[in-house]
């Protein structure tokens, strides 16, 4: 299990808790020994800390398991760090599934696409290099998440002046809760024969423009929610910019608001259902369980 101590969503953490919940070993690969290691041995894992750049980190975290999840945040050395693990569990050749996390706009993509960012760029690259590995791949592919830096700091004004501040006009979105992410990636790894060679595209139950959302917002806070429409470069030099992201990731963040903007997230899929049994959860859902980043 990588990426185990990442932020954005968790999903390798959720993970981790699951399979323990559920009475199953699993070995968590971090980067630093913190207090997240820490959290993360509380619930029974075995974690050791290395880095996925470096085969012999990754040689000694495989070792003896049957099951691998590669999942990494937003980071210059993504490509390296997917392909070497891909290398070493290829050398190792007792797994039974690869999970890899990759993201939904890959399916857009081909060789001659220029539009996208570069960690876009370099997840498309990955799941080219899983196809030709040999490995037994699933592929998941979350659309944007509600708990991204995007919707972070488009909803950070809700609680100061009640209106989302986001550059993307009438163009519509569906994001997934990272918890939903979290639980179609733990169900596979239980059981991986009825997933090996699938792509799972995973989004939110609708397709909505930001004054639907907004909407979705107010009726779960019980006070009015708007939409601020703000000009995308003006979003990215003030609002983005004030979030104080290293630079890969502000490339990739401020891209993913150009394509909203241009409507390329305007999608809609039942993976989440179709992997748990359940419909994927809502704006609203999020908001009610995250209640406190919507007050002052």
């Amino acid at each position: 299990m990588t990426g185990a101590a990442g932020s954005v969503g968790a999903v390798g953490r959720s993970v981790v808790e699951g399979f323990r919940r559920r009475g199953l070993p699993v070995r968590a690969m971090v980067r630093r020994d913190d207090e997240r290691a820490e959290a993360l041995r509380a619930t029974g894992a075995e974690v050791v800390v290395g880095d996925l750049t470096r085969t012999g980190d990754v040689v000694d975290a495989l070792a003896g398991c049957g099951r691998m999840y590669f999942g990494m945040g937003v980071s210059a050395q993504y490509l390296e760090a997917a392909v070497t693990s891909a290398a070493v569990a290829r050398a190792y050749g007792h797994l039974e599934a690869f999970v890899n996390m990759s993201q939904l706009t890959v399916s857009e993509m081909d060789l001659t696409s220029t539009s996208e960012s570069h960690q876009q760029r370099q997840q498309w690259l990955v799941e080219q290099v899983l196809g030709w590995s040999g490995l037994p791949v699933v592929q998941i592919r979350p659309t944007v998440f509600l708990e991204n830096p995007l919707f972070r700091v488009g909803f950070s004004s809700i609680a100061k002046d009640g209106t989302i501040r986001l550059p993307f006009g009438r163009a519509k979105t569906s994001p997934v809760a990272a918890g939903d992410v979290a639980a179609v990636v733990e169900e596979i790894l239980a059981d991986p024969a009825p997933h090996i060679g699938r792509i799972y595209e995973l989004t939110g139950p609708r397709s909505e423009d930001i004054t639907a959302m907004a909407a979705e917002v107010s009726s779960a806070l019980g006070r009015p929610v708007g939409y601020t429409d703000v000009p995308l470069q003006e979003w990215i030099d003030t609002d983005l910019r004030s979030a104080g992201l290293p630079d890969h990731a502000f490339q990739h963040i401020s891209t993913m608001a150009r394509l909203h903007a241009e409507n390329r997230y305007d999608r809609k899929s039942d993976g989440v259902e179709q992997v748990t049994g359940r419909p994927a959860s809502g704006v609203a859902d999020f908001v009610r369980k995250n209640d406190d980043l919507f007050t002052r």
